[in-house]
């Protein structure tokens, strides 16, 4: 049994499929989920759990090298616009349903209980060398 990190056996070995490259999409709990991609679903009840402690939980066994986001977070929802800035200097805005529109091309989608509007962003893989 694992003792630290991610331990929902779905997402941890979901993350381990992933490569260089790859989309994963973590979401609140109001994101339209489209078909084909993998579905990790944590939500529970509304605010469980929440979009910053997935987001920084996945950041902590990722590598990174992109982050997009709708531009509707920063009129809509504050709170996770920072958050994202703060996570992400360089994070791309896009519409909200441009952003829909990408996370069809996602390898993996985390939905969360996020109950607050645009608590969306799609992360693109890197690579640890």
């Amino acid at each position: 049994m694992k003792k630290a990190g991610i331990l929902n056996r779905h997402l941890s070995g979901a993350l381990a499929e992933l490569g260089h490259g790859h989309g994963v999409l973590v979401c609140d709990a109001g994101m339209p989920i489209p078909d084909g991609p993998r579905v990790v679903d944590l939500a529970f009840r509304a605010g469980v759990p929440s979009f910053a402690e997935v987001l920084d939980g996945l950041l902590a066994e990722l590598v990174v090298e992109g982050a997009t986001a709708a531009q509707e977070v920063r009129a809509a929802n504050p709170a996770a616009a920072g958050l994202l800035q703060a996570r992400f200097p360089e994070l791309a805005l896009v519409p909200h349903e441009r952003l829909k529109e990408l996370s069809a091309g996602a390898r993996l989608i985390v939905r969360t209980g996020e109950a607050r509007p645009y608590a969306n962003v799609l992360l693109r893989c890197g690579v640890f060398f």
